[in-house]
């Protein structure tokens, strides 16, 4: 990942760095400088490199251009580098004098923008070709009026259109949350697109650079489903309509499964920010143990479902850890890891006690969301 830019002789050094240890300083886009993780055990570093400056003077009356032999500059760039929480600290030596210095933290990197596109391995999944394909159709505006119809006339078909407007107001309500993170973060968007049986999608052409992006860009949505179902519970207790009852359990059992450990939804991309920003065995064995747990608590409870997929998403994060060094994300530090863990049971609390409150009322309807994830 990208640590450090700075301009030096009308270039831009910059530093590219790894949890695994390595470094690579580069000049102009040349390497002058790496060391390798063997190299680099502790925080302190210093990456040594020369510059040539070619020199010109003029002589006689034709005032020609003659060079004279190169003026080696001797320059090192020291580093004090902690990952966790981050914080680096660097200074710029030029031929004994220093040039520059300075320090950053998470928040420099959330705002910076890359030099190099950092390229990310994509998976084959349906839910990433329809988001390759609205990318391309984004100039377009009249898509999203588009893909709005034809969602309503979806739902309309299969339910009513009473429930289709609901249901499509839930999708807009969550999605609006990652909207609401992404502007957070000083990201531009490019809007809402509600997708007919695959749900919605909230697009910006803006790279993350933190794990703590990934994760509070991914829960936002979510959370503002939690919210709309206490607050449509809220009027089922003013008011006593069904329908609200109705719109707060499904909209819950519907935020509920986005929060499932599995890519490309939104628990998988949490709880693989939280799992790979553990850098100990320790770490790994935590996580698994969570994973345990809430498998358990989950056929404990009745939801086989939901366990179930709780298990195999746990297994996939836990094979892939070991490549979390490869990731260009800055991960989180323990703090943001318990931020993040606590936020993310406290969702899925909310959004289960909304259903087992539900479940209780006598209405089949109400009932079945329980039934669903006991299944």
């Amino acid at each position: 990942m990208e640590l450090l830019q700075l301009e030096h002789f009308g270039k831009t050094l910059r530093l590219e760095a790894s949890l695994a240890g390595w470094q690579q300083l580069y000049w102009g886009g040349h390497i002058v400088s790496q060391l390798t993780a063997t190299e680099n055990q502790a925080s302190k570093s210093t990456h040594h490199f020369e510059l040539s400056q070619q020199v010109k003077q003029l002589t006689g009356e034709e005032a020609d251009a003659i060079a004279v032999p190169a003026h080696i500059i001797k320059c090192r760039l020291e580093i004090d580098l902690n990952w966790q929480p981050f914080e680096i600290k660097y200074q710029l030596v030029v031929d004994g004098r220093v040039v520059a210095q300075g320090q950053r933290n998470s928040k420099d990197i959330e705002q910076q923008v890359p030099m190099e596109t950092v390229k990310v391995e994509k998976k084959f999944s349906l839910l990433g070709l329809f988001s390759l394909g609205f990318k391309l159709l984004k100039s377009a505006k009249i898509i999203k009026v588009v893909l709005a119809g034809a969602s309503l006339a979806a739902y309309s078909w299969f339910f009513s259109f009473q429930f289709a407007l609901s249901l499509l107001a839930c999708l807009v309500f969550h999605e609006y949350g990652h909207i609401r993170a992404m502007k957070h973060f000083a990201m531009k968007t490019k809007g809402i697109y509600l997708i007919p049986f695959v749900g919605g999608l909230a697009v910006t052409d803006e790279k993350i650079n933190t794990r703590w992006q990934d994760v509070v860009i991914s829960i936002m949505g979510p959370t503002f489903g939690l919210i709309l179902s206490f607050a449509c519970l809220l009027v089922y207790w003013l008011t006593g309509n069904l329908f609200f009852a109705g719109l707060a359990v499904f909209n819950a059992l519907l935020n509920l499964f986005n929060l499932l450990p599995i890519l490309p939804l939104d628990g998988g991309h949490i709880l693989k920010s939280i799992s790979f920003s553990m850098n100990s065995r320790v770490g790994l064995i935590a996580c698994i143990c969570g994973a345990a747990l809430g498998v358990f608590v989950s056929y404990s409870l009745g939801l086989a479902l939901l366990g179930f997929l709780l298990l195999i998403g746990s297994l996939e994060i836990v094979f892939e850890w070991r490549t979390r060094y490869q990731s260009h994300l800055l991960p989180l530090d323990k703090y943001g890891q318990l931020v993040s863990a606590v936020w993310y049971m406290l969702t899925v609390a909310g959004l289960i006690a909304i259903i087992f409150y539900f479940a209780d009322s006598g209405d089949r309807l109400l009932a079945l969301p329980l039934k669903i994830l006991g299944t």
